[in-house]
């Protein structure tokens, strides 16, 4: 048996949810009702990642930080200005013009260790591959565990080898983000209890599941396929402590969207999301993160501020009809209880 990774009365874990879902207010709210929350470093300054930290720190409980991994992958520049050009008449719907130049950064890498290192939190999981060992090292060695996010069988062991405390077993049906090491590829369709299974028999590391945690069935599911704890995101995104922006919340409620896709449109990177008429009419995104995320950011924040559906990533997982509203806490307590963990 592996020691316990995270310090919750539950096996149930928040998910980080960056661009504006995961808050302190929500985090507050799952860890009352005894699942153990996640921060989303993703896009923050050390500033306000900072801030956030300690505001949640007071609170006495245990929680963890998501953290992205910079991409070292080359950017394809005339694929890049093809598809810059491509989206003109969308960013004219909003009297807009992207800058068809790549825009990348690290989004604050070494800051950011360099403020976990200083102020540790309990857990540290790591998301779009593995960073150099000795960034595992000192953020180990500050007192963190630290985990990795894993696609594959194969992602697993090089994050064992690398060194980590434990995986974030992410199977394709999660919302937003793929969490896969090679972003020109879209994930193996797998349920992610399989996936755990495939995972548990390749390295011995324990595991955090997600990803199409849609109910109490999921939740048992991937605890009897091996995992000490299971990660849930899109059932929380339309609670009332989540930051999910208005256009979005109303989005996962309306009838008029009838499925999922995985897609680079929004952010040069695979994510799942409803489909709508930017997914459709820009299938082939180029590969090209975080460039592409640089290219959309004014187009997807005008269209969230016009309630243009249309032209923002409505980030879901494939069981986002089952998104409640609500207290976060309570659908922790039905999650928990439907699941036979209480």
């Amino acid at each position: 048996m592996h020691a316990a990774l995270l310090n919750s009365a539950l096996p149930i874990v928040a998910a980080p949810m960056a661009g504006g879902p995961s808050t302190v207010a929500l985090a507050r709210a799952v860890a009352s009702a005894g699942a153990f929350p996640f921060l989303a470093g993703g896009y923050k300054s050390p500033q306000v990642l900072s801030a956030e930290i300690e505001q949640l720190r007071a609170t006495g409980t245990g929680f963890g930080v998501n953290l992205f991994v910079p991409s070292t992958a080359p950017i394809d520049a005339t694929a890049f200005a093809v598809y810059a050009r491509e989206l003109e008449e969308e960013a004219a719907v909003h009297a807009l013009q992207l800058d068809p130049s790549p825009v990348t950064d690290d989004d604050h890498w070494r800051e950011k260790i360099a403020l976990l290192v200083r102020h540790p939190v309990p857990v540290v999981s790591l998301t779009f591959g593995l960073p150099d060992a000795p960034d595992i090292t000192v953020l180990k060695n500050a007192g963190s565990r630290v985990l990795a996010s894993v696609t594959t069988p194969q992602e697993a062991r090089l994050a064992d080898d690398a060194g980590v405390d434990g995986l974030v077993v992410q199977g394709p049906a999660a919302g937003g983000h793929s969490a896969t090491f090679d972003p020109t590829q879209l994930p193996e369709p797998v349920d992610t209890d399989v996936l755990v299974r495939r995972v548990l028999q390749t390295v011995d590391l324990p595991v955090v599941a997600a990803g199409g945690v849609d109910g109490p069935e999921a939740v048992r599911r991937a605890l009897q396929a091996g995992a000490q704890a299971v990660a849930v995101g899109t059932l929380l995104l339309r609670t009332d402590e989540a930051g999910t922006s208005a256009t979005h919340r109303q989005a996962l409620g309306d009838p008029a969207f009838t499925e999922t896709v995985l897609t680079r449109a929004f952010t040069g990177r695979p994510a799942r999301a409803l489909r709508n008429g930017f997914t459709d009419r820009h299938p082939q995104g180029p590969s090209a993160y975080p460039a592409v995320h640089h290219l959309t950011r004014a187009l997807r924040q005008a269209a969230g501020k016009a309630g243009d559906a249309d032209r923002l990533h409505l980030w879901a997982g494939s069981g986002w009809r089952n998104a409640p509203t609500g207290p976060a806490a309570d659908v922790i307590r039905r999650l928990a209880e439907g699941a036979g963990l209480t």
